[in-house]
């Protein structure tokens, strides 16, 4: 058994990490930390997480942090690298903010208002690289894992393969992609009402203003082993959680159907959490709801010469804590599916 914190406990990724926590057989969850919510009942903000429910919600300091095997930050970005350093080396520190994501300053400095902090390995396992293998390699024993971001997963699920096979051309991708709300975080917005959001969906970050654009091109260069640049326009979708990623891209000439569906075969076969569809069934984001799962679908449009992918995730379980118990699984040598949940909720 080990001793987990986590820090942001507040929020819905704090609040998702500790609701796959409660059913993992290995961990003990200690301090659960957060702002403005500090001294509050954990149960009047996640009333769902009811073994949980009578925990008091500590301050978020080094102190209550301390003294944990593992230490989970759902911060906002730019508040976890504080906070981080002051943590002894041999905890394990797993970040589902965006602090530690970016290989390059620039990147960071273009998208963001904070320092930049510099990377940690990256917490994708099933990301194909150029070389044929997975990020899943470099996880193994980490202390430190920046845990990827919610778009940036469905969209390297849906795409990476084809790069990494050669099928698909690196330049010119276009990818739209539908979020639940949740994708915006707890804090109290009116584009996020009830009374906006129902029945209307709705661009935004257009015109690659999205500050997970630069993620989702850092991971599909990595599949490619050559500079690729993407379009990418998020919409908001009237769903509390869910992500539908449509990704397309010129497939390269003389490249058949049947060679750009095995592409995405034989690079996710044996992976227990993304799942390539019989042919003619698509994602949705019903299906994998609540689960660790992502959902791909491929196919060749011959009309046009262009490959779409498409690719759904629950921006809050595989796009966010389910990522961050998957990598502690892998840096601490455990099964990598321990509690993890591999069915959606349905309806």
């Amino acid at each position: 058994m080990i001793k987990a914190a986590v820090a942001g406990a507040s929020g819905y990724a704090g609040g998702e990490i500790l609701r796959l926590l409660i059913q993992h057989p290995n961990v003990e969850i200690g301090a659960v930390t957060a702002a403005s919510s500090a001294g509050s009942r954990l149960g009047s903000i996640h009333p769902s997480l009811t073994p949980l429910a009578d925990r008091v919600i500590s301050d978020t300091t080094v102190e209550a942090l301390s003294g944990h095997d593992v230490v989970f930050l759902a911060l906002p970005h730019g508040h976890s690298a504080s906070l981080a350093e002051q943590l002894d080396d041999d905890v394990v520190v797993i970040d589902c903010g965006a602090d530690f994501r970016l290989a390059e300053a620039s990147a960071w400095e273009t998208f963001y208002d904070t320092t930049y902090a510099g990377q940690w390995p990256y917490g994708l396992p099933e990301l194909v690289l150029a070389d044929g293998t997975t990020q899943r390699q470099s996880l193994v024993g980490q202390r430190r894992i920046a845990v990827p971001g919610c778009y940036p997963t469905a969209c390297s699920l849906a795409l990476a393969p084809g790069l990494a096979a050669g099928v698909i051309e690196h330049e010119d991708i276009t990818i739209v992609a539908a979020s639940g709300t949740s994708g915006a975080g707890k804090s109290l917005k009116p584009h996020l009402l009830g009374s906006e959001v129902m029945g209307s969906m709705s661009p935004y970050g257009v015109g690659g203003g999205h500050r997970h654009t630069p993620e989702i091109e850092q991971n599909l260069t990595l599949a490619s082993g050559k500079p690729v640049s993407i379009s990418f326009t998020p919409t908001l979708a009237p769903m509390s959680r869910g992500i539908l990623a449509t990704c397309t891209a010129r497939v390269v000439e003389g490249t058949t159907a049947d060679k750009v569906r095995a592409a995405w075969q034989e690079r996710y076969a044996g992976e227990t959490f993304v799942h390539l569809l019989p042919e003619g069934s698509w994602p949705s984001t019903a299906a994998v709801l609540g689960s660790n799962n992502a959902h791909v679908q491929v196919v060749l449009d011959p009309h046009v010469g262009r490959v779409i992918a498409i690719a759904a995730i629950d921006n809050l379980t595989k796009g966010t804590a389910g990522a961050a118990v998957q990598c502690l699984n892998l840096t601490l040598g455990w099964d990598e599916t321990t509690g993890l949940p591999t069915a959606g909720v349905a309806p």
